[in-house]
């Protein structure tokens, strides 16, 4: 397999994973958009010479009951992703728009300048960051990974009544776990967690997410 190819199957099969992580965040994503095969991936989003046209990867959704709830998915060109690129083709974009969440997929770590200005910027935004390498293949499809189900404030507020408890007295989760990444946890959500034991029955054991 070229370079060119490798790039594309690895680009390919990161975007089936993006999809399907804002479909599990409740976002509106077809099921066709994620099944797409390769060789139409192909004729959608390469170029000549077998290069993948990054820029034609924008993802642009929102969530069924609240149209304002969008969220914009971006595919930077290049291996580097530095300051200059997330404040121009993300920032400017985002502000203009009006979208206060974004997602940045890079071939590479972004720089040492790039990391604090995402610090930055989330006092405002919220950006998050992910490598192809570990959006590649699907964390959640891993036999031994429970489904998790992150509960809107009502919920939480709900579930904290019934057990009399303060958010802080349950198990936790950090927000930097490859599945709390994944569902795009934030500092003070609870998420249910659907467990299965040696009968296969299910249960449920709650996070609160730090």
């Amino acid at each position: 397999m070229s370079e060119g190819e490798d790039e594309i199957t690895r680009v390919f099969k990161v975007r089936r994973t993006v999809l399907q992580m804002l479909k599990d965040r409740g976002y509106n994503i077809e099921e066709s958009d994620i099944e797409l095969k390769r060789e139409d991936f192909v004729q959608n989003f390469c170029k000549a010479m077998n290069k993948v046209n990054k820029e034609a990867l924008f993802v642009t959704t929102d969530k069924g009951p609240n149209p304002d709830d969008k969220i914009y998915v971006f595919y930077p060109e290049g291996p580097k992703v530095g300051v200059p690129i997330i404040k121009k083709d993300v920032v400017m974009k985002m502000r203009d728009d009006k979208v206060n969440r974004g997602i940045i997929v890079v071939p590479q770590p972004i720089t040492g300048a790039a990391k604090n200005a995402i610090i930055e910027l989330n006092k405002i935004l919220t950006i998050e960051v992910f490598e192809e390498a570990e959006l590649v293949t699907n964390i959640t499809e891993h036999k031994l990974i429970n489904k998790y189900y992150v509960l809107d404030n009502q919920a939480k507020k709900e579930l904290l009544q019934k057990y009399t408890v303060q958010d802080t007295q349950l198990p936790r989760i950090l927000v930097s776990d490859p599945v709390a990444r994944y569902y795009g946890l934030k500092r003070g959500q609870v998420v249910k967690i659907r467990r299965s034991d040696a009968t296969s029955l299910d249960y449920y054991t709650y996070r609160y997410a730090v």
